[in-house]
């Protein structure tokens, strides 16, 4: 039996019992393996478009003499999935940006037919993921922050329901959040910070800002030392920024470590 990291088990937590996976850019396979081991799926596809990840899926699927119920795949992205085949999609441990073009083009060409819910670990730009649920009329249902190896990692678990665009206008709506901030960046933040953890927020969603404050005043104070017009324009909009987030940042119920 196969033990995952703490970030590939709050994935698993997330996948719907007794659904087809299909696990995309699944490196050695472990998180469709664990899952037919636990049988909390009865099948699995892992898709992976490199050659040497793709050989080590289909060793640790033989392996653990899984061949029969993991069917491995090499291929871009959702070009690996046939309509109909999968009922849940996992995609982790790449950027927002790839993420979002992967599940856009596999939306273009019909491949998530039939896929009833997404688990999403983008490991940066995670606003754009949860852009791309809301144009495409997914309900971003729960989502999670966890801590492994001094990384900070944010999980999302989407549904495909017929009312999404209702409770997703409730989701998005920041009535909860300072009212100093105008509503057009409140709705910005909540894609940003994530609409269930600001919710709901634990120390290391803090603690994430902090280090991401961290970084844009480093930023300005780089800009603070050119004397073009564009750096200053780019300097005020990150200090708009900051100023908005730890508007958040205090207003936020949780013990700040």
């Amino acid at each position: 039996m196969l033990k995952l990291s703490k970030r590939l088990q709050g994935i698993a937590d997330y996948v719907s019992p007794g659904s087809k996976i299909a696990d995309i850019g699944s490196d050695h396979a472990m998180l469709p393996v664990y899952l037919l081991q636990i049988d909390k799926c009865p099948a699995a596809i892992a898709g992976e478009l490199n050659a040497g990840p793709y050989e080590a899926a289909k060793k640790q699927g033989a392996d653990a003499g899984l061949s029969n119920r993991l069917t491995v795949r090499q291929g871009d992205g959702l070009q690996v999935l046939q309509p109909g085949e999968a009922d849940t999609v996992t995609i982790a441990g790449m950027g927002g940006s790839l993420m979002s073009e992967i599940l856009e083009a596999g939306h273009a060409a019909g491949k998530l037919e039939g896929v009833k819910e997404l688990v999403l670990q983008p490991n940066v730009g995670e606003e754009i993921v949860r852009e791309w649920l809301l144009e495409h009329g997914w309900y971003l249902e729960a989502e999670s922050i966890l801590e492994e190896d001094g990384k900070i990692y944010e999980i999302m678990h989407a549904v495909r329901i017929s009312e999404a665009d209702i409770r997703n206008a409730n989701l998005y709506e920041g009535e909860f959040l300072p009212a100093v901030l105008p509503n057009e960046t409140k709705i910005k933040l909540l894609k940003k910070m994530g609409p269930h953890l600001l919710r709901n927020p634990k120390p290391v969603l803090y603690k994430k800002w902090r280090h991401e404050l961290n970084k844009l005043e480093r930023i300005c104070d780089q800009l603070a030392g050119s004397d073009l017009a564009e750096s200053a324009h780019k300097q005020a909009l990150f200090r708009a920024e900051i100023k908005a987030v730890e508007e958040v940042l205090q207003c936020l119920p949780m013990a700040k470590p």
